[in-house]
């Protein structure tokens, strides 16, 4: 750590000189250099639309997504359409859509103007009355999940308070049965369920015939066609839409960039396929992507298992399936079948279940089969009409269901032949056409034992065209990686090295401070606290990805060198595959990082945790992961984590909100009409009946928007509003809304005093002489400096809003978060949160940054009016100009001046980035009982910058 840092370092490290403008329209941001105005320019303005566009398109055309700047796209030359004139304002290159036409499929001019969004009369809230009908059958149906008898007393309570000598007004419902019968009366998004039996229909024993056998087993599903049209219908989706197959390359080295599901080969390759029938030409391909996943919904009440089926399409962004926003839809629950314990692993009953899971989809399917080889006239978010052929496409799924979806053994690789005792020996693809060949010459035993093929399966994905699901399995970081590779095998394999090396004893002693390590971590928006470490009863997929983030300090000094670079390793895989967009180099990374996974994972057989290897499918996943991306774009668009977030919408409070008799009729009328709900929304919204909101999106350094708020709200202390933004960004003038809290310092004075700093008005008074004189290039004389003793409003926190698209967010990939700097939080100790700083435009990286700890935030006038938003911080020092070699990531330290003191300063808040988050270094000191997360960044001396914080900390910070 420096010794000495320069006077003139401490002075201008806090100065905020904003010079240049941003020119784009609307935009009110200012920034220090060329550097920085191209870097916000490219990312505060770099949209998949363009807000201004109406204005200057004529045929009010929908705004097509565009590259970012500096890119070049190619699309499939095939499956196009004509080039719409206006787009070469957007593109050096040609943009194309795929062709539009009539209801009848008849090709039409590309300049014909859009058809109107409803015949409806704009005044027409059929069936609802009016906007507070509407709205309230919304709220207390979707939003409340008010039950039926709750919503009865409410409608009389209602009634009375409107019930007049005179006759008053009725409330909008008059009970549950007049709110439900409007709902279901809504035509838009009503696709009804529908079901079918199935039964076992082979050879049967003489005598003793099993129960299952003689057993009906029910599907319930919705048309998989209707559900696609509703999707393709939804003008939500315009602008976060590709109509067509396409590759990104970087305009200077032409390298390959791979983000939204129609930039892999697979889409492409797809439409050459397609593309050999002549009538598909200038047709539009929509890849169909199908997920299931078992889940249990109460364990007290009985085995509750439902086994649910949904739907998407590959056209709408990632951003989107990631959001849901109705673009993943609930298209079945399969039957589970249940027998007595002495059934479970007849050979016989476990083949039947296979097929049975088989040809249950392949009928579920059904719909769509036409459309894969006749193209059919839908209408597209754009209100265009195009001719869409379908296809089947990833299926998103964990390693059981894989195994099922691909007719394999349990062990085996359900996209490769590698053996399961050296999975990491790789092996050539499976293919359709491998299988059946082998299925045809060999016996049934040696394709189980050799081949690793159950060859009494057959895929549902034999019945559709231009399918084989051996190629159409998705990556899955949630169970190959999150839950699979860091929870079950590392974490595990960390306890047993413990005890190896220490005994039982020995190894409690170590857990239990990992433990408290854990539990010391500082608080950072998102993050979950573990104030009893990994103690958890039963893991969840949520607990494992909090524990990912704080892990690997806490293990150093415990455990060999070793493990520590193969856990730095593995993180950063898991952080580099959830990257939003993923380029050439980034698969080069990948490569990096995996190898260097596989080379030091080998510690654990060295110290005799796993003698027999690696060869478990879930790590030996990792090895097609580079290959899937290029067919498929960026995983975090195929994730079981979407699946399993959808079942609590789709399965959980419906099934709780349900008298859990039948639970299931139930739970498929809440669907629905949750459908019907949403499907009006979006009407009456795109018909200008309900106001869309947008999010004001303030400027910032990686779109970054700061606002103060009132730390008197004790809404804001839930952080009720963080985490998920599900708004797209708007060009918005910046507004800062300022609030007066309570209880707190009215001047600089004053607030010296409270916060211990008495340098505090003379701080105040550089930052101002700073933002006045922007020019200066001499540093500041103190003694000529008078301290600032004015009126001030203190503030308990501030928001920033920014985009962080491989980060869970909101349809237009934004989020939120708090930064807090409060003298007590939740009526307990303090809580002063870090933050990243921009203090060098011209660099990148954490050189670009410096690391700050919040201790307020306050507003001011100056005596010429200029109103100023300020920080008062205190810098940390990076400890070396590099990141840590064993953990990857930079090293900071509390910085101090020559006298002792900390080092403080006063900031303008449009120079804070985001939050940082801080993990003391603590070698191989156990950690003392009394140390938490309050006081952890007060007790120790060093920290280290967690990149693994969030996706957008690891790009931030690495």
């Amino acid at each position: 750590m420096p010794q000495f840092i320069p006077r003139s370092h401490r002075s201008w490290r806090a100065s905020t000189a904003l010079r240049i403008p941003c020119p784009h329209m609307g935009c009110s941001r200012w920034f220090k250099s060329v550097p920085g105005l191209k870097h916000h320019r490219s990312s505060a303005h770099n949209y998949s639309f363009d807000p201004t566009a109406s204005a200057n398109n004529p045929h009010d055309y929908p705004v097509p997504t565009k590259p970012a700047p500096g890119i070049v796209r190619d699309y499939h030359n095939e499956l196009t359409g004509k080039l719409a004139p206006w787009h070469r304002r957007y593109l050096c290159s040609h943009y194309f859509l795929g062709d539009i036409c009539d209801t009848n499929g008849l090709e039409i001019d590309p300049n014909t103007p859009l058809p109107p969004i409803s015949e409806k009369d704009p005044n027409d809230w059929a069936p609802y009355c009016n906007q507070a009908q509407f709205e309230t059958a919304e709220f207390l149906f979707k939003n409340a999940e008010m039950s039926a008898g709750n919503i009865d007393r409410l409608c009389d309570l209602w009634g009375s308070s409107l019930r007049t000598e005179e006759g008053g007004y009725a409330p909008p419902f008059a009970d549950h049965k007049h709110l439900y019968n409007t709902i279901d009366s809504t035509p838009l998004g009503d696709v009804p369920w529908d079901s079918f039996k199935l039964k076992y229909s082979g050879d049967r024993p003489m005598n003793s015939i099993p129960p299952w056998m003689d057993q009906t087993y029910e599907f319930w599903f919705r048309p998989a066609r209707s559900l696609i049209a509703n999707i393709l219908a939804n003008t939500e989706f315009n602008g976060e839409f590709d109509y067509v197959p396409y590759r990104d390359f970087s305009e200077d080295d032409e390298k390959r960039r791979y983000q939204n599901f129609m930039s892999g080969d697979w889409a492409w390759m797809q439409a050459d396929k397609i593309a050999e029938d002549g009538s598909t030409h200038s047709g539009t391909f929509v890849p169909i992507i199908l997920g299931s996943d078992k889940t249990t919904v109460s364990v007290a009440t009985g085995q509750n298992d439902y086994w649910p089926v949904y739907i998407s399409i590959g056209n709408i962004h990632n951003n989107i399936r990631r959001a849901h926003r109705d673009g993943v839809e609930l298209l079945a629950f399969l039957a589970i079948p249940k027998v007595a314990k002495k059934y479970v692993d007849d050979p016989v009953f476990r083949r039947f279940k296979k097929q049975l899971f088989h040809a249950a989809m392949s009928r579920i399917l059904a719909s769509l089969k036409p459309g894969m080889t006749i193209p059919q006239v839908m209408k597209c978010p754009d209100r265009h009409f195009r001719r869409i052929i379908f296809g089947l496409g990833p299926y998103i799924a964990d390693y059981p269901e894989q195994v099922l979806l691909s007719g394999i053994v349990q062990n085996w690789c359900g996209r490769c032949i590698a053996f399961p005792t050296d999975l990491d020996g790789g092996g050539a693809p499976r293919t359709s056409e491998l299988t059946r060949a082998l299925v045809e010459e060999l016996p049934l035993g040696v394709l189980w034992d050799e081949w690793g093929i159950d060859g009494n399966v057959i895929p549902f994905t034999e019945d559709f065209p231009r399918a084989d699901i051996r190629q159409l399995l998705a990556p899955d970081i949630l169970h190959q990686l999150v839950k699979g590779t860091f929870k079950d095998h590392l974490v595990e394999w960390v306890g047993k090295y413990l005890e190896l090396e220490y005994g039982k004893a020995g190894a409690k002693e170590r857990l239990a401070d990992i433990d408290r390590r854990i539990a010391a971590a500082p608080p950072f928006p998102g993050l979950r606290r573990f104030p009893d470490g990994r103690g958890f009863s039963q893991w969840t997929g949520d607990d494992s990805k909090a524990l990912m983030k704080v892990y690997l300090p806490a293990i150093e000094g415990h455990v060999p060198d070793g493990v520590i670079r193969t856990f730095r390793a593995f993180l950063e895989v898991c952080y580099i595959v959830r990257h939003n967009v993923i380029t050439d180099d980034t698969l080069v990374e990948l490569k990096d990082a995996l190898n260097r996974f596989h080379q030091y994972r080998t510690v654990f057989k060295d110290i005799g945790v796993r003698p027999e290897g690696f060869s478990l499918p879930r790590q030996h996943s990792l090895v097609h992961y580079e290959a899937l991306i290029r067919l498929f774009g960026a995983p975090n668009g195929l994730c079981t984590s979407i699946t399993e977030s959808k079942h609590i919408t789709a399965v959980k409070k419906p099934w709780r909100r349900s008298n859990k008799h039948n639970a299931l009729g139930q739970i498929l009328q809440t669907n629905q009409r949750i459908s019907q709900l949403a499907a009006a929304r979006a009407d009456f919204e795109a018909r200008g009946m309900l106001p869309t909101a947008v999010t004001v999106f303030v400027g910032g350094r990686e779109n970054g928007a700061i606002q103060c708020e009132d730390g008197g709200n004790s809404s804001l202390d839930e952080d009720g509003n963080a985490g998920i933004v599900d708004e797209r960004p708007g060009l918005a003038h910046s507004d800062v809304k300022l609030a007066r809290s309570r209880n707190r310092a009215r001047n600089a004075l004053a607030l010296a005093i409270e916060l211990g700093i008495p340098s505090l008005p003379k701080l105040i008074a550089y930052f101002i002489s700073d933002q006045l004189q922007p020019d200066r290039v001499t540093p500041i004389v103190p003694c000529v400096v008078a301290p600032f003793t004015g009126r001030l409003k203190v503030f308990h926190s501030a928001t920033a809003t920014f985009v962080a698209p491989s980060d869970p967010s909101g349809i237009g990939s934004m989020r939120r978060e708090y930064i807090r700097a409060m003298p007590s939080w939740h009526q307990g100790p303090a809580r002063y949160d870090c933050i990243f700083v921009s203090t060098d435009d011209t660099r990148e990286g954490m050189l670009s940054m410096d690391v700050a700890q919040v201790h307020c935030f306050f507003s001011l006038v100056h005596t010429n009016g200029r109103m100023f938003q300020c920080a008062l911080v205190r810098w940390f020092d990076r400890i070396a100009d590099k990141p840590g070699e064993l953990t990857g990531m930079w090293m900071v330290a509390p910085s101090f001046l020559e006298d002792g003191s900390p080092h403080h300063a006063v900031i303008h808040i449009d120079s804070i980035v985001r939050s940082a988050h801080l993990l003391p270094i603590f070698g191989s000191e156990y950690v003392s009982p009394y140390v938490n997360c309050h006081n952890s960044l007060e007790v120790f001396r060093g920290f280290y910058v967690n990149r693994f914080a969030d996706h957008h900390a690891f790009e931030l910070a690495s």
